[in-house]
């Protein structure tokens, strides 16, 4: 469905029942589609849908010994050549 902005501030509790029971509900203001209220279900199935940057991060490849060894390595030579 489909609400002015003042309609849908003016019947708050209607549109989060239409939207926990019919469905996202629409939000315009002056004719145009502004913003799109959903019930909580319906935003935590997208949500799980489309994983987080820290989610593809950590969800990356896992390293080898070997390349996990060749990184500490590096990793303690720099930190050894660096002068403070």
């Amino acid at each position: 469905m489909e609400w002015q902005l003042q309609d849908a501030k003016n019947q708050f509790s209607k549109v989060v029942q239409k939207a926990r029971h019919e469905g996202p509900q629409e939000i315009t203001v002056r004719g145009e589609r502004t913003a799109v209220f959903l019930a909580a279900r319906d935003y935590d199935a997208l949500r799980a849908e489309h994983p987080t940057l820290v989610d593809d991060l950590l969800g990356g490849p896992s390293w080898d010994d070997d390349l996990a060894d060749a990184v500490d390595v590096r990793a303690k030579t720099l930190n050894r050549d660096v002068a403070f």
